[in-house]
């Protein structure tokens, strides 16, 4: 058993009477550090174990708790809403338990520990550095339940962790708990240790809940809705058509698709469609052709529910994008395609588009 100078015989004999060394509490908790582990007359009486050594008394002899422990509240209490972040809320953690065990007559050293670890993380919030998020090692406490440690460090390292105030007060006090159960543990009383164990475990959901919360939505990526947007004239229409009824099921997909993305991106102003011909037949033909289809693709736009402004004109086969010189008529045909389209232009946000077409 540990031995404190002032009460080692009080512990030991609450132990044989109460059974507070719970064998099953003990193994629950899944402590590793052996000296905890030794019970009865051999066990270890070191520094380690828990001993009252000269520099353990030393240390916390001559501690005036009481006066520490309202110095450094009131010094949190200055920094008004600066301490609320992980920072102030795992100080303000360390000075309940502080309290807590005191409150409890606690000689183990704990208090001090824990009062320490309050006073460090004021000065850093009071002087802006120095701040580490990393747990202490303290003399009076042992690890146990490295399950619910892991669960506790993994939120911490979310992404939304950085930001999220809630989950900060939430894993900060879990991770003063954790400490404060290892001390119960390190004390023998491995029963209080489960128990405030099981109530950190309690808290895990509300940590995962609130990192869901503060977790920003997906950003929407911006629509694909291009500047200028052609559609090939052979995979528009069937050949030598221009109306409703010779739009070729591929054109009706694509100009639904294109519906879609203007009405996602819900900033267009204004939209021109221009029909193209080759050069093939006669100017009379290719006006009436490229007429009818550019004014075939304004009245599909407008039937579908675009309210912008759509203006259609015929080019016939100005502004090439290809030319050919092909003998064979097939051939010929087939190079010329290109030139065979319909240009859909956007205003969008009150600007128009100048990007070259696709």
């Amino acid at each position: 058993m540990k031995h404190s100078l002032m009460t080692g015989a009080c512990v030991a004999l609450s132990a044989l009477v109460a059974g507070c060394a719970s064998t099953a509490s003990r193994d629950a908790l899944q402590v590793q550090n052996p000296t905890v582990l030794q019970r009865g007359i051999g066990a270890t009486q070191d520094n380690t174990a828990g001993a009252a050594t000269p520099a353990w008394l030393g240390t916390y002899r001559t501690a005036d708790n009481a006066r520490a422990i309202g110095s450094i509240q009131k010094r949190l209490d200055a920094l008004g809403p600066h301490k609320d972040n992980y920072f102030g809320f795992k100080a303000q953690c360390w000075l309940d338990a502080a309290r807590d065990e005191r409150s409890h007559w606690n000689h183990w050293g704990f208090v001090e520990e824990a009062l320490r670890e309050a006073s460090r993380l004021a000065s850093g919030l009071e002087t802006g550095g120095g701040l580490v998020a990393d747990n202490p090692d303290l003399r009076s406490s042992v690890v146990v339940r490295p399950d619910v440690w892991k669960q506790i460090l993994t939120a911490k390292a979310s992404p939304a962790f950085a930001s999220c105030v809630p989950a900060q007060r939430l894993t900060a006090c879990d991770e003063v708990g954790m400490i404060h159960a290892g001390h119960e543990a390190w004390t023998r009383n491995f029963t209080a240790s489960a128990q405030r164990v099981d109530d950190v475990t309690k808290t895990l959901p509300q940590i995962d809940a609130a990192l869901a919360a503060c977790t920003p939505p997906v950003a929407v990526q911006p629509v694909g809705l291009a500047p200028k947007v052609t559609l090939e004239g052979d995979a528009t229409f069937a050949f030598d058509r221009g109306d409703i009824a010779g739009l070729l099921p591929a054109g009706k997909a694509r100009l639904d698709q294109l519906i879609r993305d203007m009405k996602q991106a819900g900033d267009v102003t204004a939209i021109r469609v221009e029909g193209y011909t080759d050069r093939l037949g006669s100017d009379a033909l290719n006006r009436r052709l490229s007429a009818t289809r550019a004014e075939t693709v304004k009245r599909y736009l407008t039937a579908s529910g675009i309210d912008a402004p759509v203006s259609a004109q015929g080019m016939s086969s100005a502004n090439p994008l290809v030319q050919c010189d092909e003998r064979n008529q097939q051939q010929l045909i087939r190079c010329l395609a290109p030139n065979r389209r319909v240009e859909l232009s956007f205003t969008r946000g009150g600007s128009a588009s100048t990007a070259p077409a696709r």
